[in-house]
């Protein structure tokens, strides 16, 4: 028992000492033009009822410095495959008759829980062109379902079929070197083993942008992508 013990603090201590090693990759993401204004979204007397104001679609979500949200930024290439960390447990949540968040991030095979906060009826249609299809219905608030996507795929798309405004995306990746901007189009990827990587920032609506990009120990690396509005 006192062998096995020391063999356990062994591993840990190695295990946190890789993770205080690892490098960090984080910058931001700009939008490059002016796009259509978001549309304003014409929900059930029910789902409106929770909502104070109007609420718009989010296609393009542009803060602070031109910096875009909602773009998924990813090791493409170069990392090898990965668990998830120990303490991520992606969630999308049902609230308002809008799933939050708008994207979210997963490792394949990893757990994702579906939550209805809402007291009507939602179902989750996943409409994957990689990974298997599924669609559950979740009556009740409070209801919770876990479900997997076995594969890499950016970006999967969950809508409701009961409430067609309602739309959120899991980027899919092989490991856990990923995040999604926030409103103002910053990010940061942690515990980035040293290599050198193809890194992608994609947007459902202003596509995508790689950088290669090399990380030693402990480095603290600055990425910026521009991604640009469609030609109308």
């Amino acid at each position: 028992m006192k062998s096995y013990l020391i063999g356990l603090g062994a591993v840990v201590v190695v295990g946190s000492l890789q993770t205080l090693s690892a490098a960090e990759i984080s910058g931001k993401v700009k939008l490059d033009g002016t796009p259509k204004p978001e549309v304003e979204i014409q929900m059930d007397a029910t789902c409106g009822k929770m909502h104070a104001g109007k609420v718009t679609t989010r296609h393009y979500v542009v803060g602070a410095d031109k910096g875009l949200a909602n773009v998924f930024v990813y090791i493409k290439k170069g990392a090898q495959k990965a668990p998830p960390a120990a303490d991520a447990a992606p969630m999308i949540d049902q609230v308002g008759c809008m799933y939050e968040p708008y994207v979210v991030g997963a490792v394949a095979g990893q757990d994702v829980t579906f939550k209805n906060s809402d007291p009507v009826l939602h179902n989750v249609h996943a409409t994957p062109k990689v990974n298997k299809e599924f669609n559950i219905a979740q009556p009740l608030k409070g209801q919770m379902t876990k479900k997997q996507f076995n594969e890499p795929e950016v970006l999967v798309r969950i809508k409701c079929d009961v409430h067609p405004w309602m739309f959120s995306y899991v980027g899919v990746a092989e490991n856990p070197y990923f995040a999604v901007t926030d409103k103002d189009g910053n990010f940061t990827i942690k515990n980035v083993p040293a290599g050198t990587y193809t890194v992608e920032a994609f947007h459902l609506k202003a596509g995508a942008k790689t950088q290669e990009i090399t990380v030693s120990d402990s480095d603290k690396k600055t990425a910026e992508f521009t991604l640009s509005v469609p030609a109308q």
